[in-house]
């Protein structure tokens, strides 16, 4: 299975998108690929058609939600518990029916798009540059993890230049709009087809799609209006993350010049424990003891991540028994309780014995105490153990 694509990369978008943009984006990704449009196509045609529809509906159906876009923002797919939860079971509908809601009504039907005056739309307004977002990797022990802590990241990026201010020149009557794009950043380009006039933009090859023009460029920095800093930021990483789990820092990404900043997103990385095995929100540990104590009953110390835990056992404590300790495992990100720990025992059978010990075995082993009797618990914890042979 092909692996899931970036919700805005989907919609051709980059992160900070107006909820118009999302909108626009998905009107475009939604006529261009709705089943209806590619019902002559080959069979490999509407199959795309089909997968390309469900892939933009479900990116829309994350970014126009502001609870959904803000997780998905931190925590990308990870924060989705488990997807957009997208029924596709209904199918499509009417090509018509989705369009007049998405448009508002102003779908006239499919063929010749009437309504539209020409497919794809009018000029774009002047678009702010946004800089290039950064990606960094921060490792975290269990013990950080689970309590959320703030790390001090340090990245290399793009900044304003201090002696002309970011401005790219010294004067700033050097600065002037694009001759080529008036100032938007992007080219126009009209084709026409059997759909009707199609309205495309690319990167303006003359600004690069900044919307300005530099005359009398500054030295410093060549007149990019941008220098390289090493620099240190503060993650602030919640309780509960998981390996992998992204967190994005707005703004702290490049600087573009003239323009916004990227963002900063930060990789999870989880340092691997000494004792404890973690799967989502619960964790794992296991605890040696003898068989004197297995026997005669004790009481033990199990480490946990706020602190040691005594943990009674009773006499004839089986080996490969399991305690829950409820709420001493990992809190969940998105703060619904806490995960449990699991202590698994396990009984240490010794190698050598002295003669006195060995002589102590066999009295042990000729009495009562050595008949195999389980009660129901104990055949339980047999048969599941049986399980894995």
């Amino acid at each position: 299975m092909a692996e899931k694509r970036d919700y805005y990369e989907v919609l051709g978008l980059q992160k900070g998108a107006s909820a118009d943009d999302i909108k626009g984006a998905y009107r475009k990704a939604a006529l261009k690929w709705h089943p209806d449009r590619w019902v002559s196509g080959t069979e490999a045609e509407k199959k795309t058609a089909e997968e390309k529809f469900k892939e933009a509906s479900e990116a829309y159906s994350v970014l126009s939600d502001p609870d959904k876009k803000a997780r998905y923002d931190q925590f990308g797919f990870s924060g989705m518990d488990g997807g957009a939860g997208m029924d596709w079971s209904q199918g499509f509908g009417n090509l018509n029916d989705i369009l007049n809601n998405l448009f508002g009504g102003a779908f006239s039907g499919f063929g010749g798009f009437g309504g539209f005056g020409g497919f794809g739309g009018g000029r774009p307004q002047e678009r702010t540059p946004r800089g290039r977002d950064i990606r960094t990797r921060v490792k975290l022990t269990l013990e950080e993890i689970a309590t959320g802590c703030v790390k001090d990241v340090t990245i290399e990026r793009n900044r304003p230049c201090p002696d002309c201010e970011g401005r790219g020149t010294l004067n700033s009557s050097d600065i002037k709009t694009c001759p080529t794009c008036h100032g938007t950043g992007q080219v126009q380009h009209i084709t026409s087809s059997l759909f009707g006039r199609t309205v495309s933009y690319s990167t303006c090859p003359q600004c690069h799609g900044e919307g300005k023009t530099v005359s009398n460029p500054c030295r410093s920095c060549k007149g990019t209006g941008l220098t390289r800093r090493k620099e240190t930021v503060k993650v602030n990483v919640p309780a509960g993350v998981a390996n992998g789990m992204q967190l994005n820092l707005r703004g702290e990404g490049h600087s573009a010049a003239r323009g916004v900043n990227g963002d900063l997103q930060v990789i999870v990385e989880e340092i691997p424990h000494p004792y404890f095995k973690r799967d989502a929100n619960n964790l794992f540990y296991t605890k040696v003891i003898s068989v004197a104590d297995a026997m005669l009953g004790c009481e033990i110390s199990i480490p946990c991540l706020d602190g040691p835990y005594t943990l009674k056992l009773d006499a004839g404590t089986q080996s490969g028994k399991i305690f829950q300790l409820r709420g001493k495992g990992i809190s969940d990100v998105n703060s619904y309780g806490k995960g449990d720990l699991f202590v698994k025992i396990l009984v240490w059978i010794p190698r050598k014995l002295s003669k006195d010990e060995r002589a102590a075995v066999e009295v042990l082993k000729n009495g009562n105490a050595s008949k195999i009797d389980p009660n129901r618990e104990e055949r339980d914890l047999f048969e599941k153990e049986s399980q894995y042979f």
